[in-house]
């Protein structure tokens, strides 16, 4: 039977690592912040740049060509979104609508992500609020080599007090 002892690193090493832990952790914890600070921009940006303007040339700067928008019982995919926008631009008055996020959860895990929120709406029509709407929102993200992008969205629709 072989007898081994443990090898006890230098002092100087043994300082480097207590030294070396914190800073390792602070970076960690700073990766995982900016990431979901990107990731709820993506969110309040893709809003404002597709929904808000009805923007179909803006999807690909936010969704992934798979994505899929689950609203409200129906299953949007990109094509029917620029559809759904030619639509809506060809109406004679067309409401502003202001974008608002309470952000539940941001869960990143390397290159995939989903984020919980809630979404909050105004619409208004020459300066005068004409509607409120709200849902409760989940999205999943990755991340690509320009940046997250969303993947899929579920939307539910929920009551505005």
């Amino acid at each position: 039977m072989r007898n081994f002892t443990r090898i006890k690193p230098p002092k100087p090493v043994k300082n480097l690592l207590l030294v070396l832990l914190p800073f390792c952790c602070i970076l960690s914890a700073s990766a995982q912040t900016s990431d979901e600070h990107a990731l709820q921009a993506l969110i309040q940006d893709s809003f404002d740049h597709i929904w808000s303007e009805l923007d179909a040339e803006k999807i690909p700067d936010y969704y992934l060509p798979d994505f899929l928008l689950l609203e409200h019982g129906e299953v949007w995919d990109n094509a029917f979104i620029a559809t759904y926008f030619e639509g809506a631009r060809t109406r004679s008055q067309r409401p502003i609508r202001t974008n608002r996020f309470e952000f539940i959860r941001t869960d990143v895990q390397g290159d995939m992500a989903w984020i919980a929120y809630h979404n909050y709406a105004d619409f208004a029509l020459e300066g005068q609020e004409t509607r409120k709407a709200y849902w409760l929102e989940s999205a999943v993200a990755l991340k690509t080599p320009q940046g997250w992008k969303l993947k899929m969205l579920h939307s539910t629709r929920g009551k505005v007090d």
